[in-house]
């Protein structure tokens, strides 16, 4: 193993990290970024970026990665790959350990290591991700205007992104595993209020159909109480 020392590290290669070192190297502060297993953050499984300014016809998430790493690059930011296996943070100079072994130690460190989406786990909702399967209602509703749609969970977050859903999309289909929410009060009534919103209790996903071309085309989902399969038309999910 060996040791390097470096002024200021990064944990994270999403837009915030690699904002940070743009600010960071344009103040010759030599920024070091480790880039985690998969480096780009959650953009990297965005399709479409509509909705960041500066780019009139949208922009492909892994482009806009790209593009941020290579500015951050120009000013001389320097780049690891792989995940931080531990960190020290109770004396300067700070310790971090990585994945081969190897350890960085610096004087300032940013913590910028984002967010993960919670899947389902299942091989056909990463078949289609990106085409149909979406983790961000806000961020790729739009795709989906006029469509039915389907929101799988009962806390606020999922209810949230199903009145948000129902703004833009035709229908949307609340699935839940359990017979009750866990939301706040007034989110599930808005949600079980609205006109638009249909609620599958007991209910989990089962597969995500479609074709290659067409993407997803109907979503099957099972009975947890009952053991039934039943499909239905729904684009989104």
């Amino acid at each position: 193993t060996k040791e390097q020392h470096h002024k200021l590290i990064i944990l994270g290669s999403g837009p915030a990290g690699l904002t940070a070192a743009i600010y960071a190297a344009r103040a010759i502060l030599q920024p070091v970024v480790v880039s985690g297993r998969e480096a780009g953050g959650q953009l990297m499984i965005t399709s479409d970026v509509e909705n960041y300014p500066g780019f009139p016809e949208g922009i492909k998430g892994p482009e806009m990665m790209d593009l941020l790493k290579a500015q951050a690059a120009r000013f001389g930011t320097e780049f690891f790959s792989g995940d931080v296996m531990d960190v020290d943070l109770s004396q300067r100079p700070f310790k971090l350990t990585l994945e081969n072994k190897d350890t960085l130690s610096c004087d300032s460190l940013i913590i910028s290591t984002g967010a993960s989406a919670r899947w389902l786990g299942m091989d056909s909702e990463k078949e289609y991700s990106g085409r149909g399967v979406s983790a961000c209602a806000t961020c790729d509703g739009f795709f989906f205007r006029d469509q039915d749609v389907a929101v799988v969970g009962g806390g606020d977050t999922a209810l949230e992104e199903a009145l948000y859903l129902a703004n833009i999309c035709k229908t949307v289909t609340l699935i839940h595993r359990r017979d009750e929410f866990r939301g706040s009060k007034i989110m599930q009534k808005r949600a079980v209020d609205h006109e638009k919103i249909s609620i599958f209790w007991d209910t989990v996903v089962d597969e995500v159909l479609g074709n290659p071309m067409a993407g997803m085309t109907s979503l099957k989902v099972k009975n947890v109480k009952t053991e039934k399969v039943t499909e239905h038309p729904i684009t989104g999910l």
